[in-house]
């Protein structure tokens, strides 16, 4: 038998094994149900490290660290019950709320790293002595209009469900996301050059640059791959990730932009802040 052959035998068995498993009621609940104990877990894991860090510095109040971690843990607590309940949330109507329930923790999640950016550009300004002013209404702004462009889809899509309306809030989506990605790339960016300026004693200066880094690559390849993945979903049937028969695919796309990324973020930022003496701990307004 030819090498052809048997290649072309392999790929008939790999594609019957993915069909298989797609088809199975039983691997889909097993394959959302392991989703929904990794969302628990990370979001148990930001809980625990919001509460760390309010009986570290509660005089503080809420400071962005522990907004962060807050949403962290709100994003993933509601993926973790929208996973529990999958099959429960496909049988809804209007088909609108299913689009609400799986949509809305992607714009959290949006809003979640935004701060990140937003933290990191009030950095990088404060350090070169520039106003700051106008950076957390920038921040509120975005988030705004990004909430509100996608109700409005939401509500056309409820008065008359229209494909192209969904084609239009999925490619929005990945427009957002792109958007997020050029952020994390042009002040993570930003403040890494900046911090590779600084003396090379300069106390906690490795570890904050290797701290930048890693967020940065994380974060900025996280919401590429979601554009991506978001792009081919609005266009492509076999990619669509709003079906019960697309377990494995739910499972690659979810570990790989939400689920992994926030592991490790909250990793890398797991340091609790200075009791006292630290400026750019400060409460949102």
């Amino acid at each position: 038998m030819g090498s052809s052959a048997v290649a072309a035998i392999e790929m008939t068995a790999a594609s019957s094994w993915w069909d298989d498993v797609n088809a199975s009621a039983v691997w889909q609940d097993r394959i959302f149900h392991a989703l929904a104990a990794l969302y628990g877990v990370v979001a148990a894991v930001a809980v625990v490290q919001l509460v760390r860090i309010q009986l570290r510095v509660p005089e503080f109040g809420w400071t962005t660290q522990k907004v962060f971690h807050f949403l962290n843990f709100l994003v993933n607590g509601v993926r973790c019950l929208v996973f529990v309940f999958r099959r429960d949330i496909q049988k809804l109507s209007p088909e609108i709320v299913q689009h609400i329930l799986l949509d809305m923790p992607s714009l959290a999640f949006f809003t979640t790293y935004a701060l990140l950016v937003l933290f990191w550009a009030e950095i990088y300004y404060q350090a070169r002595a520039v106003s700051t002013d106008g950076l957390r209404p920038s921040f509120f702004t975005i988030n705004g209009v990004v909430y509100a462009v996608q109700i409005a889809m939401w509500l056309i899509l409820w008065w008359k469900p229209i494909p192209v309306v969904v084609i239009l809030s999925k490619m929005f989506f990945a427009g957002v996301s792109l958007f997020a990605a050029l952020g994390f790339l042009l002040y993570g960016g930003r403040l890494f050059l900046m911090l590779q300026r600084f003396p090379v004693e300069s106390k906690g200066r490795r570890k904050k640059l290797q701290e930048v880094g890693y967020v940065t690559t994380i974060c900025f390849l996280c919401f590429l791959v979601r554009c991506i993945m978001m792009c081919f979903d609005a266009f492509d049937q076999a990619a669509d990730l709003d079906v019960l028969d697309h377990p494995i695919l739910n499972f690659i796309y979810y570990l790989l932009v939400e689920i992994l990324p926030s592991s490790l973020v909250l990793f890398i930022l797991r340091k609790l802040p200075p009791k006292r003496g630290i400026t750019q701990y400060h409460p949102i307004r």
